[in-house]
This record gives structure tokens, C-alpha cells and sequence, in this order.
């Protein structure tokens, strides 16, 4: 009985939230209208406000709130991103690990704060469409880091399975689709699009977002190749891209990894995944977190290089 009351509270509350959004973010658009959007109040379904439709987990969420860990006087740097950020509830039990979660061990805690608010799976746009980002948002001040990596989900289909994926590019283009999930029609923007839209948000707070690209996935040119498959034509390339467009500094972790990949050798590189060829294991995501330190020393016009510690 008491489960069947929680369900039917959870759909009542569901109805209400699509009631609410029903003049903005359910209203269908005409066969081929073009969307181009602004600012980050993208038109949403109410389920995908809810976290329902790309399978949001509330309990893999950052268990505490965002600006928990804020004190006097000390900034916050904060994370956003998907599993290689932050894998799950963050506490290894899958053996997989994100970069963010080791971040702690190479700055000054005493001079700023960290808190990881990557959730896996996401994308740059379901990151956003989730409200995932409004929640790290709200908690920004002005002085405070963001560091944001996205990448590896956005590709696939926009509008079917997990419908996460956002279009390739930069440009300000968009498309409708009908979601599979809802058969309503919800407008999907470019990769870069959505990486414009944290940047102009971090800005208008007088916070910092600092555009990451991805990490390399453990992908060889070929077989016999001592060369790690980069991704300097697509997603690393378009966060650059952004990060020149909108004056905010860019940390090239895709080939800097990369680089540190093929230098110690396959046998090695293997040891720092775990599971498959994308999620890093401890001992791997440590070394994304300290090379992330060691490029956030080498922006001296960012002040959050003075927080890295001065033994990496």
C-alpha cells in the first residue's frame, strides 16, 4: 500500500512539473523549425527535468549539496563531467575511478575548496537538460573555479536509447527531434553550443570556468602502433575552440594524457583502467588528477594556479 502511494505521488508530481512547463518546454515546434538558443533555459521535457529520460540515478548524485564545503574567504573549485570525472557514488566499489575525485591530493586545500559534481553518463547536454548544472550553478560566487570536461557521451543518437548525444560541432545550430521516450519534440544544440552556454552562465557569476578536454581512452592508431588515438579533430578540438572563443582558459588533458600514455608503453597504460577501454582505475585517475594540477600551474593568468601545490 505505501508503495503504491509513494508511485502514485511520484506521477502527480511528475504531471505538475510538465503542467508548469507546458507553455515553455513542451510546446511543439512546426515541421523544420530551427532553434537557436541564447542562454542555458533550453526547452526541456518535464521528464527530462527530472532525470528520468537519459536514466539519471539521484543516489550516484554528489551526496551533499553544492558550496557545502565553502568557508570564509576560500574559494570553491568545482567539477563537472561524466564518469571519468567521477564514476558512480565516487567511492571506487566498481573498481573505476574519476579524475576529480584526486584533485584534493595536488592543491591547497587551506586556499581553496573541492568539490566534485560529475555524474556518469552524462553529457555536455544532458548535464545541462537534467539540471545537474542549475544545482552547481546556484552555488557558485563570484571567485570560484569550474572545471568542465565533456566528451565521451555525446555521441549516439539525440533522440533514442539514452538520447544524450549533441550535434558535432561549434556553431550555434540546432535541430528537433521527437524523443523515443516521450514522442514529444525537444531542441538538441551542437557539442560546442552547450560548452558556450556553462562559459557565458560561469561568467555572469564573476567565476572562472576552466574547459578541459577529454581524457584519451586506452585506443592505439593501430595494433602495433606506440600511438594513442587522439581526439584533436572532434570534442578536443571543439573545447578548444570554445575556450578561444570565450576568453577562458583551456587545459588540452586529451593529448597531454596522451602524450604520458605513450610514453610509458602499453603494458603500463593498461594498469590504469579497469573494466574496459574508458574508465580509468586508481592508480589512472590519479594521474589525470595530477596532470590537470600540473596544466592548471601553467595558467598564470588564472588564479587558481596559485592553489596547485608546489610538490606535484
Amino acid at each position: 500500500m505505501k508503495k503504491k502511494i509513494i508511485s502514485l505521488s511520484l506521477f502527480a508530481l511528475s504531471l505538475s512539473v510538465a503542467a508548469q512547463l507546458k507553455n515553455d518546454t513542451l510546446q511543439k515546434f512546426p515541421a523544420g523549425t530551427k532553434v537557436v538558443g541564447s542562454s542555458l533555459q533550453s526547452r526541456i521535457t518535464g521528464d527530462e527535468l527530472l532525470g528520468i529520460k537519459s536514466g539519471a540515478d539521484p543516489a550516484k548524485a554528489n551526496p551533499g549539496f553544492a558550496g557545502a564545503t565553502r568557508k570564509k574567504g576560500r574559494p570553491v573549485l568545482f567539477t563537472i563531467g561524466d564518469s571519468t570525472v567521477k564514476n558512480g557514488k565516487g567511492d571506487g566499489s566498481n573498481g573505476q575511478w574519476g579524475w576529480g575525485n584526486f584533485l584534493y591530493q595536488f592543491f591547497d586545500t587551506t586556499k581553496v575548496s573541492i568539490e566534485n559534481h560529475a555524474l556518469g553518463g552524462r553529457s555536455s547536454r544532458t548535464f545541462l537538460t537534467e539540471g545537474l548544472f542549475d544545482k552547481v550553478l546556484a552555488a557558485v560566487k563570484p571567485g570560484d573555479f569550474v572545471l568542465i570536461q565533456f566528451g565521451h557521451n555525446d555521441n549516439g543518437a539525440p533522440n533514442t536509447g539514452r538520447a544524450r548525444a549533441s550535434l558535432k560541432g561549434i556553431s550555434d545550430s540546432s535541430k528537433i527531434f521527437v524523443m523515443e521516450t516521450t514522442g514529444r519534440e525537444a531542441s538538441v544544440h551542437t557539442f560546442g553550443w552547450y560548452l558556450r552556454q556553462y562559459c557565458i552562465d560561469l561568467k555572469l557569476k564573476k567565476a572562472t570556468p576552466i574547459l578541459v578536454s577529454l581524457i584519451p581512452r586506452n585506443n592505439w592508431v593501430t595494433k602495433d602502433s606506440l600511438n594513442i588515438v587522439r581526439n584533436d579533430q572532434t570534442y578536443a578540438l571543439w573545447t578548444r575552440q570554445i575556450a578561444e572563443q570565450e576568453k577562458v582558459p583551456f587545459i588540452d588533458l586529451n593529448d597531454v594524457v596522451a602524450t604520458k600514455y605513450e610514453k610509458l608503453g602499453k603494458d603500463a597504460v593498461q594498469k590504469l583502467f579497469h573494466g574496459d577501454h574508458t574508465h580509468t582505475s586508481r592508480e589512472g585517475a590519479i594521474l589525470n588528477a595530477k596532470t590537470v594540477a600540473e596544466e592548471v600551474k601553467k595558467l598564470r593568468k588564472c588564479k587558481l594556479s596559485k592553489a596547485v601545490k608546489k610538490k606535484l
